[in-house]
């Protein structure tokens, strides 16, 4: 009896500390497996991102195969009938193309081609302000307030602005503007940065220097970095697309870095801050 006892329980031990162990060993091969098991959602949500670009790309040729211009940024002269083919703005633009729609819909660029996957709206933004998945380059390595844009968006950019607010911007950009349209970046995603100081959620593109205080900005870099692992998705002038990173794209100095931003394909340096 003593005998049958005592090995009673050493094999009710052994039965526990084996449970353990494979507990332990399941823990381990889940935390080895999640990320083989997520990366084909997030590789499929990159792919839908580059597929909104290439969409978004088709369309900007085909407004640009029509006018041969490219659309203003902001068109404030749309209510009077100037450049009324730009519709209000480059994605109303965009909009009026057959592939997109008859007629432009509210709220259009949430949702669609211009909603990417990965591009969450924060929730603490208030529900009247819009949150943008793409923006257009519309303003090169210029500032807003720079009194010519190197850039799509116009000739002058947001050159003038007066005490009223309203926002000038000249004529829109000609075809044979674009030096070297398959090193122009064009449309990608919504981001505006400054050394890594990065706002999510922009109609524009862009990389700024520090000449201009940013403010009022989404997201800091965490945020866009977690949108695509570090890159963002670009299509060019002559509609390919790629994913650089956002070192890349943001941070480095070196021309074959800052000319992609110029539809003149110069690195314009003096931009930067000092």
């Amino acid at each position: 009896m003593k005998h049958g006892l005592t090995t009673d329980k050493k094999d009710s031990g052994l039965t526990l500390v084996e449970l353990l162990v494979v507990i332990a060993i399941i823990a381990i091969l889940a935390a080895l497996l999640l990320p083989a098991i997520s990366r084909p959602k997030q590789r499929a949500e990159q792919i839908q991102c580059v597929n909104n670009v290439r969409q978004l790309g088709l369309g900007l040729e085909q407004f640009v195969g029509d006018n041969h211009v490219y659309p203003l940024w902001i068109n404030v002269g749309f209510a009077k009938g100037v450049n009324s083919e730009n519709g209000y703005n480059w994605m109303d633009a965009l909009m009026r193309q057959p592939g997109f729609a008859a007629k432009p819909k509210p709220n259009y660029y949430g949702t669609g081609v211009w909603s990417c996957p990965n591009a969450k709206r924060p929730s603490g933004l208030p529900e009247n302000v819009p949150f943008f998945s793409y923006g257009y380059n519309s303003f090169g390595i210029t500032t807003n307030l720079d009194a010519d844009s190197f850039g799509l968006g116009g000739q002058y950019g947001r050159g003038n602005i007066g005490a009223n607010g309203k926002v000038f911007v000249g004529s829109p950009i000609s075809e044979s503007g674009i030096v070297s349209p398959s090193e122009m970046m064009a449309i990608g995603d919504g981001f505006v940065a400054n050394n890594f100081f990065i706002q999510d959620g922009s109609s524009s593109f862009r990389r700024i220097g520090t000449r201009v205080p940013i403010t009022n900005y989404v997201n800091d870099a965490a945020r866009a970095n977690a949108r695509h692992q570090g890159k963002a998705n670009v299509v060019f002038c002559d509609g390919h697309v790629e994913s650089p990173t956002l070192q890349f794209l943001f941070t480095d100095t070196s021309d074959a870095a800052l000319v992609r931003w110029n539809r003149v394909h110069l690195p314009h340096r003096e931009k930067l801050s000092p």
